[in-house]
């Protein structure tokens, strides 16, 4: 008499459920479930801090990482010469995340603005703890600080690769908070009507004047949750 001999392997419920995101309620009460960390650093982009990276502050939605990590892969190919930043996402686990009002269910990203330095080369601005990783850094009317510029061509067309790259996935930008007195800038860009009729700006005063830093507030469906 032959016998089958079968062999059953235990594999964890959902191979990639540790690679997929849920968030819960909203980016300023909320939770994220199996968040993911951002790249520390790519071809053209860095992130801010290393010491934050190693303190859990760089975790987003896996949407939200796939959305960022695709449009610096496309700005690659269309602006090969720049360079870019991003900042303060939130934790792991979302929830309150000092000092920042939001950033708590895996979908607020901080982006540092694309800056020229004198000779009009795209360098990244400084993130040090001695300016508080570059969010105490201020900019003038004219959009200048020290040797810096903002890069409003580079800046526009991050956003709008970051707004392409959200459609790809069926997600989208709810919102973008960045200085109302400095917006203008944008829309002066070879990139201003495709931001102007697919990109909500907020145009509150924000209680931080967010002009060394824009805030992306990615629109990723979330369950419900109330703390």
């Amino acid at each position: 008499m032959k016998f089958l001999l079968v062999v059953i392997v235990a594999l964890p419920f959902d191979a990639y459920a540790a690679d997929t995101s849920t968030c819960y309620g909203t980016t300023a009460n909320g939770r994220l479930q199996n968040g993911v960390q951002l790249p520390s650093e790519g071809e053209n982009f860095i992130g801010y801090s290393i010491v934050a990276q190693l303190a859990g502050r760089t975790y987003v939605h896996s949407s939200v990482k796939a959305i960022i990590v695709n449009a610096y892969a496309q700005l690659k190919q269309s602006l090969p010469d720049k360079v870019f930043k991003y900042a303060e996402t939130g934790f792991s686990e979302g929830g309150k995340f000092s000092p920042h009002k939001t950033h708590q269910n895996g979908l607020s990203v901080d982006f540092m603005v694309p800056v020229v330095n004198s000779k009009g080369e795209s360098v990244h601005l400084p993130t040090t703890p001695l300016n508080k990783f570059g969010y105490d850094i201020e900019f003038d009317k004219n959009s200048e600080f020290d040797k810096y510029k903002i890069d409003y061509n580079a800046f526009a067309a991050h956003l709008v690769a970051l707004h392409k790259a959200a459609r790809e996935q069926g997600h989208d930008i709810w919102r973008v908070i960045f200085d109302p007195t400095l917006q203008p800038n944008l829309f002066k860009t070879k990139y201003g009507s495709y931001l102007r009729n697919n990109i909500q700006f907020s145009q509150k005063r924000s209680w931080v004047r967010h002009d060394e830093h824009y805030h992306v507030d990615f629109d990723v469906p979330c369950k419900y949750w109330r703390r």
